[in-house]
């Protein structure tokens, strides 16, 4: 029987997007989206999810690239604006989970420890205070799909995996959380997940 979920955030319940911010820096949406592609990557920004710090994540990027430096500078000096709303819909259905009283309702997230309590104090946010807690990777200094960051969460919350359920937009990280014996939905919209919710009758 499931007792606990555990959402994932960005892309989830919240929007987050680096193309809110870069659309003020550039004209041309190709060099912007170039520009993310190959210099302000994923793959970097993870490294300061996984605990690296903005500062010195930054500083390896403009030597790497030092034409580019104003625009790598503005991925964490301005990165406030690439925070959109939240996703209303995912956040109702989060509320009723919560206001059932049936479940313990965690987050586990891929997200700088330093960026993490710029979002935290959003008043648009406010529902991150229903969690009964939240593991963010920047903190714990390792990120999804590490099993030993599923475990964090299981073991810090006395959670039985097998009556716990995911749910997450990446499915890298549904795939991971799988192999430990943990119950997941591979977000793709919230009205799947209200489906699917109602499915395994925990909504």
């Amino acid at each position: 029987m499931i007792n606990t979920i555990i959402f994932d955030l960005g892309a989830v319940l919240i929007d987050w997007n680096p193309h809110y911010m870069y659309r003020s820096l550039f004209t041309d949406e190709q060099e912007m989206i170039d520009f993310l592609a190959n210099i302000c990557t994923s793959d970097w920004n993870e490294e300061q999810d996984a605990g690296r710090s903005l500062q010195e994540g930054t500083d390896l990027l403009v030597a790497q690239f030092p034409e580019h430096e104003a625009n790598i500078r503005a991925f964490y000096s301005r990165w406030i604006e690439m925070l959109g709303d939240p996703f209303h819909d995912t956040v109702e259905i989060f509320k009723q989970l919560k206001e059932s009283g049936k479940y313990k309702i965690y987050a586990l997230t891929n997200w700088s420890a330093e960026t993490f309590p710029m979002a935290m104090a959003q008043e648009r946010f406010d529902f991150l205070n229903w969690f009964d807690g939240i593991v963010v990777s920047g903190t714990e200094k390792m990120r999804k799909p590490t099993p030993a960051f599923y475990q964090t969460l299981l073991d810090r919350y006395h959670v039985n995996a097998g009556e716990a359920l995911f749910i997450d937009d990446n499915y890298r990280n549904i795939l991971a959380a799988e192999k430990m014996g943990i119950k997941c939905i591979h977000f793709t919209s919230a009205e799947a997940l209200e489906i699917k919710l109602k499915e395994l009758e925990v909504l």
